[in-house]
Formats: C-alpha cells, sequence, structure tokens
C-alpha cells in the first residue's frame, strides 16, 4: 500500500488552543492608583493645617477672627480705591473722577474742623474780645467756605459734562459728594486720594 502523501490531499491541522484572559475591571492597571494632584502631592504647597477647635468656644473664635481677617482685606481693598469692594455710593467712573477733582486742589474746608475745635475752645475764654474776634474769623472762614465750594461745584460741572457727554448725570448729588469730601482733612478721606495735588487730570 502507498501510504505518501499526495498533494491534492488536505490535511487539516489541529487548532492551538489561546488562552484568552478576560480583564478584571476590578483590577487596577497601570500604576494601580490615581494620579495625585500636586498641591496633594506636596504637603507643603497647602501650608500647615491648624488642627481642629477642641470645644464651641475655640470655633466661635476662629470663625470670628477669619471674618475679621476678610472685612481687614475688604476694608483695606476699599480704602485703596477697588472698585468692586467700595460702597455704592462711591463706585463708577464718575464718582472716581469726583474725588479726583476734590484731591488735586486745596480745599479751605477741610480745614473746617481744625478751625471749629479752635473756636470752641476760645468760646469758654472769659474774655469779650477774644469772643468777638472769634465770632468775626468764623464769620470770614465760612464766607471762604462758601466761596470755595462754589468754584469746586463748578469745576465738578465742567469735567464730569466733558467727560461724559451724553450720559444721564444726577450733577446735584455728584456736586455736594465733592463738597462733602473736602470737607475732610486729606489724609482721612475714604478712599484715599488717587492723585496728588496740583496735578493734571
Amino acid at each position: 500500500m502507498n501510504f505518501r502523501r499526495t498533494s491534492k490531499e488536505v490535511v487539516a491541522e489541529e487548532p492551538v488552543a489561546v488562552n484568552i484572559t478576560k480583564a478584571d475591571p476590578r483590577r487596577p492597571t497601570g500604576k494601580g492608583r490615581p494620579t495625585p494632584k500636586r498641591r496633594d502631592a506636596d504637603p507643603r504647597a497647602r501650608g500647615p493645617v491648624a488642627p481642629p477647635p477642641t470645644n464651641r468656644r475655640e470655633a466661635y473664635r476662629r470663625i470670628k477672627q477669619q471674618n475679621a481677617d476678610k472685612r481687614a482685606v475688604v476694608r483695606e481693598s476699599a480704602r485703596a480705591g477697588d472698585d468692586s469692594a467700595l460702597p455704592t455710593r462711591d463706585r463708577g467712573p464718575i464718582r472716581r473722577l469726583v474725588r479726583d477733582i476734590v484731591d488735586t486742589r486745596r480745599s479751605v474746608a477741610s480745614a473746617f474742623l481744625p478751625f471749629a475745635v479752635l473756636f470752641l475752645a476760645g468760646y469758654f475764654v472769659p474774655d469779650a474780645r477774644i469772643q468777638q474776634y472769634l465770632v468775626l474769623m468764623w464769620t470770614i472762614f465760612f464766607l471762604l467756605v462758601v466761596a470755595d465750594s462754589i468754584s469746586l461745584g463748578l469745576r465738578i460741572r465742567k469735567l464730569v459734562r466733558a467727560r461724559f457727554t451724553g450720559e444721564e448725570i444726577k450733577m446735584r448729588g455728584l456736586i455736594f459728594y465733592g463738597i462733602q469730601r473736602s470737607t475732610m482733612i486729606r489724609r482721612w478721606r475714604f478712599p484715599k486720594p488717587a492723585v496728588s495735588v496740583n496735578s493734571r487730570l
């Protein structure tokens, strides 16, 4: 018998078993852990963490201190002229211009408080002549304040209308706002002056 294979015979090969293992979704891949954030990886980036309060009084004290710190930051921002931190009456470019107009000039009204203290001190001096002089000086000072306030109001009206043409502006409120600021001593003004005296606007 002829046991040789011919080219026409088809030899069936046995299939090779391939071991395919299905990945377990519960099993972590890669490094086996999530990548930590930079601030979590470096504890120094977060700074020292205060220990939790031990009682209610300490917790209240911490909350009070945090609120005081926030108010101090807002107050300092408002004093520096940050529009977002200012009260409503001080916000806006028009109010800022009015403050700059007041702060670039020397106002007679800014001496009102020292002069009033001097007048009250001299009023208790039991001398009729001194009191007459004080009344005369007070009258002259009052007239100078009125004249200076009128001049300031005219300047505010002129510059505001020149800078903000076409806008509806309540000029009387702006003039009163400027005069009220001019009666304060310069270092006590709020927000603090952003321009120097005699500077050009």
